[in-house]
């Protein structure tokens, strides 16, 4: 059983002291594979260093994320394509829109969010979304962008049934992560109607730590309790969770 986190921030400075400790707990786990989204140019160093550490299990993305797009966003976005001129990188992410912290910048969000879409056709990579209070903008791009070249992954999804379905008709499948476990968090309740095939594993950490660690700081060896409660909703082994996720993470990333 090898288990895949699709989406961990493990350069991020809550893990600057004890990173390999994290890493360490996950891997005991087999949690083997870890997909690294990036934000913006500030952490790219950092990314870099983190798979100089890890060379087996980390898989870094390229991207601006939607809360960094501010007046500057035209120069990220041109760091964003020399990187992706310099070396190998598995998606573009993450990107997408967020109305949560600021809608004054909607117009410049959506232009990013376009600009990198067509980066990923170039480069004949996935996309990973960012959403946040932007279901229908970000659907409003999507369906602007739809062809057989857009692929990718919600990240952190939260929506409804209906937008579940949405979703995987433009191509993604849906990034499961802590919230599952959340008493409140909604998708529990439907879950199960959702083919495992359009389902991967994630832990967004450090940030939204499943049940019993919520408001913590979240790891990606607390994968093992988003498997558990996910298993319960399919009525799977873990085991089962673990090898069919990993199996879909691998037809989006092509690693």
């Amino acid at each position: 059983m090898i288990v895949t986190d699709t989406h961990t921030h493990l350069y991020s400075e809550q893990f600057d002291s004890d990173r390999d400790q994290v890493v360490k707990r996950a891997l005991d786990l087999n949690i083997k594979r870890f997909f690294i989204p990036a934000i913006d140019s500030s952490y790219t160093s950092s990314m870099l260093e983190l798979e100089k550490s890890y060379p087996n299990n980390m898989f870094l993305m390229m991207g601006l994320h939607p809360t960094s797009v501010k007046d500057n966003y035209k120069d990220e976005l041109l760091h964003v394509e020399n990187m992706l001129a310099s070396r190998k990188f598995y998606a573009i992410g993450e990107i997408g829109i967020d109305l949560f912290w600021d809608t004054s910048t909607l117009k410049i969000q959506q232009e990013a969010f376009k600009y990198q879409i067509r980066l990923a056709k170039k480069y004949k990579l996935p996309i990973v979304i960012h959403c946040r209070e932007a279901f229908d903008e970000i659907f409003e791009v999507l369906e602007g962008e739809n062809d057989d070249d857009l692929f990718g992954i919600f990240h952190c999804f939260t929506g409804t049934v209906e937008q579940a379905n949405k979703a995987i008709s433009f191509n993604m499948k849906l990034g499961i992560g802590g919230v599952v476990t959340f008493k409140n968090g909604g998708i529990d309740q439907f879950l199960n109607q959702i083919d495992l095939k359009h389902i991967v594993l994630e832990t967004d950490s450090p940030y939204l730590a499943p049940k019993p660690f919520r408001g913590k700081r979240n790891e990606s060896s607390y994968l093992t309790h988003i498997i558990e409660k996910i298993g319960l909703l399919y009525n799977r082994l873990p085991e089962q969770i673990a090898d069919i996720t990993t199996e879909n993470s691998k037809a989006i990333f092509g690693v």
